[in-house]
């Protein structure tokens, strides 16, 4: 993946519980156990780890900087990886 000024990105690798994990792009990522993150629109909670939260945030950002592309990947990665939390956080 690049990002929009060409430079190439290389996603990270999580290893959580003993399972590798391939972030959608490269963003920190917060090592912390479960974070709870409210619905901006609701208000319902869901608890995510730490990196899912780091893609959330990502996410979030990338929506309000117009970078759909980025947005894109981790919506799908979202819906892959926690899609009870998706519906909660991100439909």
């Amino acid at each position: 993946m690049k990002n929009k000024w060409g430079e190439k990105l290389e996603p990270k690798t999580v290893d959580w519980h003993g399972k590798k994990i391939t972030m959608p792009f490269d963003c920190s990522v917060y090592t912390e156990g479960s974070i709870i993150i409210a619905n901006r629109f609701s208000g319902e909670e869901t608890a995510v780890p730490g990196y899912a939260a780091s893609v959330y945030d990502t996410i979030i950002g990338a929506e309000s900087f117009e970078e759909y592309n980025t947005m894109r990947l981790g919506l799908d990665w979202f819906k892959k990886y926690f899609p009870a939390q998706y519906m909660v956080l991100l439909d």
